[in-house]
């Protein structure tokens, strides 16, 4: 029996189309032919219901969920990491891909024989010091733990899809930028000076590609729930039921990581002052049996021993 084409939708740049083609690669491999849809931003997009009714929310997922509730794409193809802790009405996560690197990297500049010892030189607390080591990201979570270990160290904005942010970072003045390791492994761009910052705690569910399709197409569903992997799909959802309880979002330095250890799984979360001078962390330790609520539980617990206080302090400006 022929089955009908799927139509894959990906955003344009080099990670997403990447991201994509991996999906249309497993797809075939169960017999699903499929095709990729490529999806302007929102602007070229004829939207029949305004955002909000669709309760549509998230920058870099916007345009593809869009898509999918107009009938544009039958399969939308997202970086967990930037999918809202809420999905869009109608639309329903198929899949998580197996989990690779959740690590963040520092992609230096500079003939330094060992990265790790220059920065805590250039973070030697000396004032007026002549120079300072200057690093981009545009993420509050990565500005905030970086600023909690090396407080003297200077941080620019950084934005852009990978390639062009790379660019950026050798064009610049900088002595480097943080990226995700997944998003430059995949696409083989990963620079031989950088090193993988094992300290950084990262974001919910950092190194996960999720496929959603809109929860009525039980043939794209089900041609899509053969490619999940269970183990990542729980550990991710622990991290996003951490952040969702949080209400956290790209405004708030919030960290967290679940990891299967035979059957246990181990959480660690965190939540930072914007500046790095605060930090509340969480650690628990769950069966996988117990584990349904773990992510949720570890929240409460991280607001009750001071999460609280730094939330209301970001958000409201409260001391």
């Amino acid at each position: 029996m022929e089955h009908k084409v799927l139509r894959i939708g990906t955003r344009e740049s080099e990670l997403a189309v990447w991201q994509a083609t991996l999906v249309k690669n497993l797809l075939a491999q169960n017999g699903y032919p499929s095709e990729l849809v490529y999806i302007k931003s929102e602007g070229d997009i004829d939207l029949k219901t305004p955002l909000y009714e669709m309760g549509v929310q998230g920058i870099f997922t916007r345009s593809l969920d869009v898509a999918l509730l107009n009938n544009r794409i039958d399969i939308a193809v997202h970086s967990m990491k930037d999918v809202p802790t809420q999905l869009p009405d109608g639309i329903v996560q198929a899949a998580v891909l197996k989990r690779a690197s959740y690590k963040d990297l520092l992609v230096y500049k500079g003939d330094f024989s060992n990265i790790e010892e220059t920065l805590n030189v250039f973070d030697d607390k000396i004032e007026n010091a002549k120079q300072s080591f200057t690093i981009a990201t545009s993420s509050v979570r990565r500005k905030a733990q970086w600023l909690n270990r090396y407080p003297n160290h200077k941080l620019e904005n950084l934005r852009g899809n990978v390639n062009s942010r790379l660019r950026k970072v050798e064009d610049s003045s900088w002595n480097g930028a943080i990226f995700a390791a997944a998003g430059l492994e995949r696409i083989n761009l990963r620079p031989e000076k950088s090193i993988e910052l094992d300290w950084m705690l990262p974001a919910p569910a950092q190194g996960a590609i999720m496929i959603v399709c809109k929860n009525d197409d039980h043939f794209a569903v089900e041609a899509c729930t053969n490619l999940n992997d269970a183990d990542t799909a729980l550990c991710t959802q622990l991290e996003k039921d951490f952040l969702r309880e949080l209400m956290g979002g790209c405004t708030t330095p919030i960290s967290a990581l679940a990891q299967m250890e035979n059957d246990e799984i181990i959480f660690k979360g965190n939540i930072f002052s914007l500046d790095g001078k605060q930090r509340v962390d969480v650690e628990k330790k769950v069966t996988r049996a117990n584990a349904a609520h773990a992510g949720s539980e570890a929240a409460k617990e991280l607001l009750l021993n001071g999460g609280q206080a730094i939330f209301n302090a970001i958000h409201y400006g409260a001391k």
